[in-house]
């Protein structure tokens, strides 16, 4: 008999079928066996689909973080980027620090590194979209929760949804007088203070403020010679709080939410050829804790942001109308030196290694606001059907300035400037209709009319590079725009009363991109990438076992993407990005999600998927780098640039495979509870580029860490002391890289050892 290999995705859906018949075999084991009083699992609430739903009960994949898990990862002084790797098929990376993170979820994502740059990975905060990559690194801080769900997210949550979508739910007002603080210290002398406090003010009116100051002082010397100076890069201030005000009629509630952030610190280090000749491997002897740099003392990263939101909610009994605005404001000054080393090949003296390209640039956001207003109707009806409609409307008006500065020769005198102005103009209207075709199986179908408009200028005054012959001046402008009907349709079924299963389709767009990054370029240095269309099948299973004390969470899905857009990251042609469309770019894979009581004092977590990206396009071709080794086909241009063939390639930042687990452990001692928690993230090998190369390919990253404390109720108050490392073991390799000088890397944080006191009270 004829024997079919199967594919990785044949495998895929095999493995969920067998899920489904292992845990169907197992419910009704559990049934049948006699019943004994075991600690179960809480319910976990979210609001993927703008309604709080059973996690259970959502078609369609969705991790949430919170309660412990929430509470441990987010200390430390870290900032959004302790995310990566944290929850299946979502990695988060950054070339600015403690700002502007760059989300990547089922493989897809953008490593542009301009202020300008869209991302097909949405964020959420507090009900309102945070579209500029500055907005989304404002400090996770009494946090309800975080939700992320699989893409796309088209209909109820619009544009740039592509790859999905990451909500983050700030703990609300309430009538009940609570608060906390907490303060830690740890390595390099980092401190993170927090502190929130809530109740009501009337019967009525409830409110909450929060706080957060976290702080550390520069750590990292600089040893270029000539350049000698202690305790110069890798510190920062950042501050920022949150203000509420709720107030609840019996059917009438408006939500008030101001918040704002300020931070001072230095950019993140870059290390100049780290990399071994055609290895992946740090040089010997590298240290984190040393650069060699000749602009490493006018180093700096300053960010202010400022935002306000009114949630407003009516109750008419079988209808809720609900208003959302949402205002948003950003101000950024970055400036740092981004080949990581002193002089080049036009200097007397250069290193470490060969530097072609002396980089000292700045970018900075001088004006910015965003707007937007969503509107929609809710139905509550105890029938089969329900709905929701809305309409929604996007303002942003943007300007970003870019300098080059010379460090050899000017002692740091600017060199060059660019300004880029945009405005985008996003409205849509939609709806989504739920029926319940029986008892055991409901249908879910989603539509969005969007319309997204940008009218986009740049302007040079001045090139760093006139020596070449390049003009001072260039200018342009371009006024894409687009439309499209975004749909999706979903099937949840029962199989019992602790087994779903799901299917679903969905099928979204993201509107043209702007590329206008001309410092380094001849002329006015804009790309447009034209709208992305993408369409997914997805079908999952969700299930309660061990009757209540374990949740296991399967799904299989595979994608096809149109017209992608890709960003030419640097390269051997300067310090520029470029917009491209790929033909077609197909993902595949698979994603696990599992929670357990292992025991009264055990509860464990675990969580897999399996990633598989390819680019299909046989003549898209980028820049390469201007020293690694490329194992990509490579061709020369009429002007001597390197560029590779990129055809098959997997996509940036997506590893295969991304595995987390963590593990608490409880026990009553004395009058409270002593515990003890550990949590792993692992995440298979990556490409920093569109191109392969050996330089710029991430070996796989395995970290984890440890917390143990002792926690204790007094006089309505409770407190807690706790240990807890960071990065266990040290593990120390790239994360990132610039590839237009020379193999500059980004390095990962290193060990972190602090302790940590808290007192809630009530």
């Amino acid at each position: 008999m004829r024997k079919f290999k199967q594919s990785p995705l044949a495998i895929c859906i095999q493995f969920v079928c067998a899920t489904s018949t292992l845990v169907t075999a197992h419910s009704t084991y559990a049934e049948e066996s006699t019943k004994v009083s075991k600690p179960v699992l809480e319910v976990v609430e979210v609001k993927a689909r703008k309604r709080v739903e059973n996690v259970q009960e959502v078609p369609v994949a969705v991790s949430a973080i919170q309660d412990d898990n929430l509470e441990v990862l987010s200390s430390a002084a870290v900032d959004i980027r302790f995310l990566n790797a944290r929850v299946p098929s979502l990695t988060v990376e950054s070339s600015f620090g403690r700002t502007f993170p760059r989300f990547y979820m089922r493989g897809l994502g953008n490593s542009d590194f301009d202020l300008n740059a869209s991302q097909p990975v949405s964020l959420v905060v507090d009900d309102v979209v945070q579209e500029n990559p500055i907005l989304k690194g404002f400090p996770i801080f009494d946090v309800e929760r975080v939700e992320v769900l699989g893409g796309p997210q088209g209909t109820l949550f619009g544009r740039n949804t592509p790859a999905g979508l990451i909500k983050f739910d700030s703990v609300k007002p309430s009538q009940e007088f609570e608060g906390y603080i907490s303060t830690s210290y740890g390595s390099k002398n980092t401190s993170d203070l927090r502190a929130a406090v809530g109740g009501g003010l009337t019967d009525k009116l409830s409110a909450r403020v929060s706080l957060l100051h976290q702080h550390r002082k520069n750590y990292i010397d600089n040893i270029a010679p000539g350049f000698e100076q202690n305790n110069v890069l890798g510190g920062y201030t950042d501050k920022a709080a949150k203000i509420q005000l709720l107030y609840e009629d019996d059917n009438f509630s408006a939500l008030f939410n101001y918040h704002i952030r300020d931070l001072d610190g230095k950019p993140i280090a870059f290390y100049a050829n780290a990399f071994k000749a055609g290895s992946n491997e740090l040089v010997s002897g590298f240290e984190r804790d040393t650069v060699q740099q000749d602009s490493a003392s006018r180093a700096t990263q300053q960010v202010e942001t400022e935002g306000a939101s009114l949630k407003l909610e009516y109750d008419f009994g079988q209808y809720t109308l609900t208003s959302i605005t949402g205002y948003e404001s950003a101000e950024l000054f970055s400036r740092a030196d981004v080949d990581g080393g002193f002089g080049s090949v036009f200097s007397e003296v250069s290193g470490p290694g060969i530097i072609s390209l002396d980089s000292e640039t700045a970018d900075a956001i001088p004006d910015h606001e965003q707007i937007t207003q969503e509107v929609r109707l809710s139905s509550n009806f105890t029938e089969k059907f329900n709905f929701q409609i809305g309409a929604f409307y996007f303002y942003e008006d943007l300007t970003i300035e870019s300098f080059a500065y010379d460090p050899i020769f000017g002692n740091g005198a600017q060199t060059g400037f660019v300004e880029q102005q945009q405005e985008t103009t996003a409205w849509a209207v939609f709806g989504s209709f739920d029926y319940d075709i029986s008892d055991a199986t409901s249908v879910t179908l989603g539509l969005r009319y969007s319309d997204d408009d940008k009218e986009y200028q740049n302007v040079r005054t001045q090139t760093p590079l006139a020596f070449l012959g390049f003009p001072d001046d260039a200018s342009g402008s371009v006024n894409p725009s687009d439309t499209h009907v975004s749909w999706d349709i979903s099937v949840l079924h029962k199989l019992n009363d602790d087994t779903k299963i799901y299917a679903r389709i969905a099928d979204t767009f993201r509107a043209p991109s702007i590329q206008g990054r001309s410092l380094f370029a001849f002329d006015e240095g804009i790309s447009v990438a034209d709208s992305e269309t993408i369409i997914s099948y997805e079908t999952g299973i969700k299930a309660d076992i061990l009757e209540g004390a374990g949740r296991l969470n399967a799904s299989v899905f595979y994608y096809e993407l149109d017209d992608q857009q890709l960003t030419s990251v640097g390269g051997n042609t300067g310090n520029t990005a470029r917009l491209l469309n790929a033909d077609q770019t197909q993902g595949y894979g698979a994603e696990i999600n599992s929670e357990f009581i292992l025991s009264d004092h055990w509860l464990v977590t675990a969580s897999a998927s399996y990633n598989k990206t390819k680019i299909k396009d046989d003549n898209l071709s980028v820049p390469v780098c201007s020293q690694c080794t490329v194992t990509d086909p490579v061709f020369t241009d009429p002007d001597g640039n390197q560029f590779a063939l990129i055809d098959g390639n997997s996509l940036p930042h997506a590893p295969e495979f991304i595995y987390a687990f963590t593990a608490r452990y409880s026990k009553e001692l004395g009058n409270g509870e002593f515990y003890a928690y550990t949590d792993w993230s692992y995440r298979s090998r990556i490409n920093f580029f569109l191109y392969e190369s050996e330089e710029f390919t991430g070996k796989s990253l395995l970290e984890g860490g440890i917390r143990t404390g002792y926690t204790w109720e007094t006089n309505d108050k409770e407190y807690e002391v706790a240990l807890f490392v960071r990065n266990l073991t040290d593990e120390q390799q790239a994360i990132g890289g610039v590839d237009f000088s020379n193999n500059t890397a980004i390095v990962n944080e290193e060990r972190f050892i602090g302790a940590e006191f808290k007192v809630a009270f009530f």
